[in-house]
């Protein structure tokens, strides 16, 4: 057993555990024994919908007085689940300072969970308990879920994030309201949650934990496919939400300016200088671009000239890129059709439009 210090215990006393769980095993026993031992008071536990094979589970953990079981019927997901705990903690545990949110099927080890606990106490900032993935006995769709959103969440948000899809967090009190009123019932929730923070302005930091993992006996509730494609949608909503909406229908104004004038020099001189075209009305169109995301999208004032040599700086690039590999894909098709040649500049311009939004947000304009 971890062998707990006298300044470890403001951590057990002042922080309430949550922990979800979904048709639970023997695992879920012991993490619910090993807290109770350890001295943690308050230990809320969620049954998200389990079948009646595993409500024993349960009953067992309810005959401790630290622990609270409350039930879902039917399933309502994680997410659902971390905010009816969130809830409970706000309306019944006025004293606890917080919450420490763990999976109940043994990956986080009891030393790091306190020592999550204490280094919010401390620092008053969410802590993120985050994992190796370069251990040999990390299972490869966990390495691989947890590379595309480490990367997308650092290109698309400059949020840097070593493990986005941890269970292991600690959030002061202060933010449970606000963490309830976050969209997202299921394992997406937990994105959301991350993407949030950062609009918010929250605070946090990491905090480096023992990977554990049976390779014999690991077992999910998460759908690779299903729930990839939730956070998947999370992220593109975030990415599209506030100046992101914005940024989007002046991009598509801009281009229906650009491609209404390509396809009239198309039309009037034919295909056979289609990139000189190409750059005319691309040109064109970025003047508008420019002055619709400097005034509306991003709302700045002054610097006209140093923003305007910053967006050129990304847009002449990105007109290069586009031109010459649409124009390569054009003539290897052989395509004489104006339209055919719209739509192919169409899915060019989509690949590089994104990351344009971000090198525009966080580099030319800038707040």
């Amino acid at each position: 057993m971890y062998n707990m210090t006298a300044e470890l215990s403001d951590c057990r006393k002042s922080l309430a555990i949550v922990l979800p769980s979904l048709n639970p095993d023997k695992k879920f026993d012991a993490v619910v024994e090993e807290l109770v031992d350890a001295g943690f008071s308050k230990i809320v536990i969620v049954d998200d919908g389990s079948d009646s094979e595993h409500l024993e589970h349960f009953d067992r953990a309810s005959q401790f007085p630290q622990c609270v079981v409350l039930h879902h019927n039917p399933n309502k997901g994680k997410g659902r689940a971390l905010k009816t705990a969130f809830e409970y903690v706000l309306r019944n545990l006025p004293e606890s300072e917080g919450v420490i949110t763990i999976d109940g099927d043994g990956q986080h080890l009891l030393k790091d969970i306190i020592a999550c606990g204490n280094k919010m106490l401390e620092d008053e900032k969410v802590v993120l308990g985050c994992r190796d993935f370069s251990l040999p006995n990390v299972p490869p769709r966990s390495v691989a879920g947890n590379r595309f959103t480490s990367k997308a969440f650092r290109i698309l948000f400059g949020i840097r994030l070593s493990d986005t899809q941890t269970g292991l967090r600690a959030i002061p009190r202060k933010y449970l309201e606000m963490f309830c009123s976050i969209p997202g019932e299921r394992f997406e929730y937990e994105t959301n949650m991350l993407l949030q923070m950062h609009r918010a302005g929250i605070a946090f930091e990491e905090q480096s934990i023992e990977t554990v993992y049976d390779p014999e006996d690991y077992s999910s509730h998460y759908n690779a496919v299903k729930d990839s494609w939730k956070v998947g949608k999370v992220m593109l909503k975030f990415l599209l939400s506030g100046s992101g909406a914005k940024y989007l229908l002046s991009s598509v104004v801009s281009l229906a300016a650009d491609y209404l004038i390509y396809y009239f020099l198309l039309s009037a001189f034919g295909i056979q200088r289609e990139a000189v075209y190409h750059l005319a009305a691309t040109f064109s169109s970025s003047l508008l671009n420019f002055f619709i995301n400097k005034f509306w999208v991003f709302e700045k004032k002054g610097q006209l000239l140093k923003e305007l040599a910053g967006y050129y700086c990304i847009c002449i690039p990105r007109t290069l890129i586009s031109t010459l590999f649409a124009s390569f894909i054009i003539h290897n098709l052989q395509a004489v059709n104006p339209s055919l040649a719209v739509l192919v500049r169409i899915i060019v311009d989509g690949l590089l439009f994104v990351a344009s939004y971000v090198l525009q947000k966080k580099l030319v304009f800038k707040k």
